[in-house]
């Protein structure tokens, strides 16, 4: 009796760890309690069977089979892939798709990795994971420096950003698979324009599809962000809009891991992210890719290294407040934006607003004169950077504008000691039919001698399309007590100005934000003549001071310094500036007078 009672209440017991155990494996990811949550790499052996998750339609998680074929050990410095065939769903007829970077692949129930890396244009669905143990790994959230300050020459904001970097085999090459951005909003030809600068950097653009509001999408508004749904890093939205895609791999309480590589590799930052949900998918020779709308705004990225991207659900990010308008020939237009601040990509997303603008606006004007004005604001009470200039020509006019616009913020933001953050950008662009650009044909003075006291007078031929004539005339007082010798006078444009003075190289090493706004709103813009009055004698630029004609025991010091903060120049007496109304100018030339003594 007592036996059959220990029996019963033995059984009781048994009951009750199973339900516990039960409970604790689908609270669990499907684990039983007590295992880790993740599958480590060390115990991966080829032929082992796995299941993803990915979206292949809606938002609604799908599961598709993993085969392991091997690991490749140490492919970077503490970091090894996991090279797998996938199988199932419409992997056979598409192989692996842009989007599905990040997808988590579960061995029993536990987290192996996602899926990040494939070979271009493979006749099967080989891609390779990256362990989750490399994407949850602490102290890769700091931050990144540029793989290259930009300069004030640089045609390419691109060279800010580290390229993809393939995996070679052979002939064959594994990469990280494309991340698929979306542009709304924008021209095509503003795609096509930036598409090599972005393919080169993992990034794969396409026009964006508006899905509008589904019923799928609506049930699941509100509802808790699981691994293998898709969301969208929102980079700029409003009425032009840019948003890049993957899938989801890990959520632990609020923080988000995703991609399974990198985005751009920015290291610490800030990007506002959205669930998203795929329309449709489309298979190509290349790589297939998915085409998705985005929905609900989720929280904020806050790492991007080259394991994956991560941040935290719920939490916000204040954006850039973006305007740019248009006044042309066939009208105007008026953009409303957001944008993220981040010292790498703002520039380079700024770059392609103001591009779109002025082509979807004036696309077909031929030859054109486009000026623009505006301010860059920043926090912090720092005055903000002005932007003033004017472009003309046939060809690749938008293009100098958005440079113009986006290389002096660039440089500003990477070369600065205290990060400076944007507050708001307000732009305007004139666009006229036309080339109302002017060159300096000839440049004479009025006395081929001089004595100090005297006055001199200089004039300039410039010359336009249509036969365009101004003559532009100043005069010069040769200052009492000025030694003999000769005296040269230089009628340029103002980046020729720029460029005799050194002015592009003044600052090679990082400086207080406030001295580098102050330098850049000093520099002379293209729609002034200037004339440059200086004398052979050595000078220098000591870190944006200048330094003329020093006496000869210092000049010898100078010369002799190493380094980039020191640039002997010719020795400018004095400047003065040649307004020529609403034109571009071009040229230089260069004219001198003999002083006597």
């Amino acid at each position: 009796m007592v036996f059959g009672k220990l029996r019963s209440y033995c059984s009781l017991a048994t009951l009750l760890a199973l339900l516990l155990a039960a409970a604790g494996f689908a609270q669990h990811g499907s684990r039983p309690a007590g295992r880790s949550p993740f599958f480590s790499i060390k115990d991966v052996r080829p032929g082992l069977h796995a299941t993803g998750k990915t979206v292949f339609s809606g938002d609604h998680v799908e599961e598709f089979r993993v085969t392991i074929l091997g690991v490749l050990e140490n492919q970077a410095p503490g970091q090894s892939l996991i090279l797998a065939r996938l199988a199932g769903g419409p992997l056979e007829n598409t192989g692996v798709l842009q989007g599905m970077s990040g997808s988590p692949v579960y061995v029993d129930g536990r987290l192996l990795g996602a899926i990040s890396m494939a070979f271009p244009f493979s006749k099967e669905p080989i891609a390779a994971i990256r362990p989750i143990e490399e994407m949850v790994r602490p102290g890769v959230a700091s931050a990144r420096r540029a793989a290259r300050r930009i300069s004030l020459d640089d045609q390419s904001l691109a060279a800010a950003f580290a390229p993809a970097q393939p995996l070679g085999f052979g002939d064959s090459r594994m990469v990280d698979i494309a991340t698929p951005v979306s542009f709304s909003g924008f021209t095509r030809s503003t795609l096509e324009r930036f598409a090599g600068q972005l393919r080169g950097l993992g990034l794969e653009p396409a026009q964006g599809i508006s899905g509008g509001s589904t019923a799928a999408a609506a049930r699941r508004s509100g509802r808790p962000l699981e691994p293998g749904e898709m969301i969208s890093v929102q980079l700029l939205s409003g009425d032009m809009s840019i948003a890049a895609d993957g899938t989801v791999t890990h959520v632990e309480g609020d923080r988000v891991w995703a991609f399974g590589h990198r985005l751009l590799s920015l290291g610490a930052t800030e990007l506002p992210f959205a669930r998203a949900s795929v329309i449709a998918l489309l298979p190509n020779l290349n790589t297939s890719f998915k085409i998705a709308t985005t929905g609900e705004w989720l929280g904020t990225i806050s790492s991007d290294t080259n394991a994956a991207i991560s941040g935290r659900l719920g939490r916000r990010t204040r954006g850039v407040p973006v305007s740019i308008r248009v006044h042309g020939v066939s009208g105007g237009s008026s953009y409303s934006m957001e944008m993220i601040n981040d010292r790498l990509l703002s520039p380079l997303l700024l770059q392609m607003a103001v591009y779109s603008a002025i082509d979807a606006t004036e696309r077909g004007i031929g030859l054109a004169t486009i000026g623009i004005k505006g301010k860059v604001e920043f926090d912090g009470g720092l005055q903000p950077l002005e932007i003033e200039n004017m472009f003309a020509g046939e060809f690749n006019v938008p293009m100098q504008v958005s440079l113009a616009t986006a290389v002096p913020l660039a440089w500003l933001l990477q070369n600065n000691l205290d990060a400076p953050r944007l507050k708001s950008v307000s732009l305007t662009l004139d666009a006229a039919a036309g080339r109302k650009q002017l060159h300096i044909d000839q440049v004479w003075l009025s006395k081929r001698e001089v004595r100090p006291g005297e006055e001199i007078e200089i004039a300039a031929l410039l010359l336009g399309d249509n036969g365009t004539e101004m003559v532009k005339r100043t005069r010069y007082a040769v200052p009492t007590g000025a030694p003999a010798g000769p005296l040269y006078f230089t009628v340029a444009d103002g980046a020729t100005i720029n460029n005799l003075e050194g002015r592009q190289a003044v600052l090679a090493q990082p400086r207080p934000a406030a001295q580098l706004v102050s330098f850049l709103n000093g520099l002379r813009g293209n729609r002034h003549a200037y004339v440059r009055v200086w004398r052979a004698n050595p000078a220098f630029q000591i870190d944006a001071d200048d330094l003329p004609d020093p006496p000869g025991s210092i000049g010898a010091i100078l010369t002799r310094q190493q380094g980039g903060t020191v640039i002997p120049r010719s020795s400018k007496v004095t400047q003065i500036e040649l307004p020529v109304g609403d034109y571009v100018v071009t040229g230089s030339k260069t004219v001198q007078v003999d002083i006597k003594g």
